[in-house]
């Protein structure tokens, strides 16, 4: 029989302190992962041990034997139902403020203490030395034994998004605290590394997603502007490879080999500032990006792109507000059916609309000369002007789709998903359907005049958004009948 070491036991303890139970979240993960890093090293240099090592996520678990009585405006903050809940936590000193918030509102709404313990949850080795430069390069079999054999590896059968579906079905009566467990959270923040070549703890509360690199460079010229400004509250500016910048005058060289999702992220202090990420064209880049960025819990994130108009009446360079999404991208129909309705939110379309205006000057119906509001329709075929057209044609019509992409529909689907508040402000950069197809020439001016005015309209809606409560952005229509408590 195998021999398995563990840590030292914690007992269990009660906190009515917020700050109090992240701090003992945090000793609990740093004393397990430490273990585990510990004696990967040891093995490494002596050998193949004879014994099993591991150790366990941390937990938050409260008990509630009544209802909560809470303001019926809040989307989030408390348990539908009592009973017991809890979820395993990962990376408590990434999550610090935002634990620290969800507990806050758990207690009070409740008036009833959380128990931070160790959970029944292993922790994968790959998972735990992830954040150690010098141990993160694993290799099954090193020092001549299987990885598994000695440590506890990642199990993707438990590594899933049921919760976040709504398909989640507890084996204990245990309900989920959070969308998330650590190992799904570990799991992301590990590909996060490797699709944007930025490290997580970068990430900002505020996300704008773009399919066409020209808006890397205007990123960069507006940050280097924050930067110059001692009153901006922008602090530093990350680009790919975690190289950072804290004044304008610094040159970035630019990795000769980009990452699948080139990231850039204009930082505040408290996290509120702009991540700008490249996802390229297609939505399976869209789902991937999403997918990853969701355990981050960023506040609000939008899609602005190029796209093709569809209306006889518009103009290159016109911008389409979304609201609503015909969903043909197809990625994300197993986890979310067709038939469910994406809704508009009411927050992020009065940001947007009251950021084209104060950018463009134009106001009221006026504004309507260069914005048209209606839907969007994302395809998974970038060629599809060369199929037989009646079709496609006709549902776009019937659909009184005003746009098409490749990506809208999937962040905002994901984003309904994963109940992060989304939005879609295209840029009309080719009208196939008339006759007006980006030509060499005709794309060089566009992109001139136009990505510069649409990304500052992107980082404006950004700064209302930022301005806005959380639990007013938080809308309810992203939250279903059984919910958890975290956001």
């Amino acid at each position: 029989m195998t021999i398995i070491n563990t840590p030292d036991a914690v007992p269990a303890e009660q906190f009515t302190d917020p700050k109090a139970a992240v701090a003992r979240l945090e000793q609990l993960y740093k004393q397990a992962t430490t273990f585990l890093c510990d004696n990967f090293t040891k093995a490494m240099r002596d050998g193949a041990p004879s014994e099993r090592f591991r150790a366990y996520y941390p937990e938050i678990r409260i008990k509630t034997s009544s209802y909560a009585q809470v303001d019926s405006r809040l989307s989030f903050g408390h348990v539908s139902e009592p009973g017991t809940h809890a979820i395993t936590v990962t990376r408590p000193d990434l999550f610090r403020s935002y634990l620290i918030q969800q507990i806050a509102l758990l207690i009070k709404n409740h008036d009833q203490p959380v128990t931070i313990r160790a959970s029944d949850t292993p922790i994968p080795l790959h998972f735990a030395v992830a954040s150690n430069s010098e141990l993160g390069s694993l290799q099954q079999g090193p020092a001549g034994f299987t990885l598994r054999d000695v440590f506890d590896v990642p199990d993707l059968s438990t590594t899933n998004d049921d919760i976040v579906n709504g398909v989640y079905e507890p084996a204990d009566e245990v309900g989920p605290l959070a969308l998330f467990t650590a190992q799904r959270v570990d799991y992301s923040l590990a590909r996060l590394s490797h699709y944007t070549a930025t490290d997580p703890s970068h990430f900002q509360n505020h996300v704008l997603f773009t399919n066409y690199q020209f808006y890397v460079s205007e990123f960069e010229s507006y940050a280097r502007t924050q930067l110059a400004d001692p009153e901006s509250g922008y602090t530093s500016f990350v680009s790919t490879g975690d190289v950072e910048i804290t004044d304008a005058e610094t040159i970035i060289n630019q990795p000769l080999k980009l990452p699948q999702m080139p990231t850039y992220h204009l930082k505040r202090a408290d996290g509120s500032g702009i991540t700008l990420v490249n996802i390229g064209v297609g939505p399976s880049n869209a789902k991937t990006a999403t997918d990853h960025i969701a355990v981050l819990r960023p506040h609000a994130w939008l899609m602005v792109g190029h796209c093709a108009g569809l209306r006889n009446t518009q103009a290159l360079g016109d911008f389409v507000l979304a609201h609503a999404y015909l969903r043909e991208d197809k990625v994300l129909d197993d986890d979310l059916p067709v038939w469910v309705p994406i809704p508009p939110l009411a927050e992020i379309q009065v940001a947007l609309e009251r950021a084209v205006a104060e950018v463009t000057e134009l106001e009221g119906y006026e504004l309507k000369r260069i914005m048209r509001t209606g839907t969007v329709a994302s395809v998974d075929n970038r060629n599809w002007e060369l199929r037989d057209q009646s079709g496609p044609v006709q549902r776009l019509s019937q659909s009184r789709a005003v746009a098409l992409d490749m990506e809208s529909a999937t962040i905002a689907a994901n984003g309904y998903r994963f109940r992060v508040p989304y939005g879609t402000l295209l840029c009309v950069s080719d009208k196939p359907l008339h006759g007006e197809l980006k030509l060499p020439g005709m794309a060089s001016a566009f992109y001139t005049t136009q990505v510069s005015r649409h990304l500052a309209i992107g980082i404006r809606a950004m700064e209302h958004l930022r301005g806005m409560p959380l639990e007013r952005l938080h809308s309810r229509k992203l939250r279903s009948f059984d919910e958890t408590a975290f956001l």
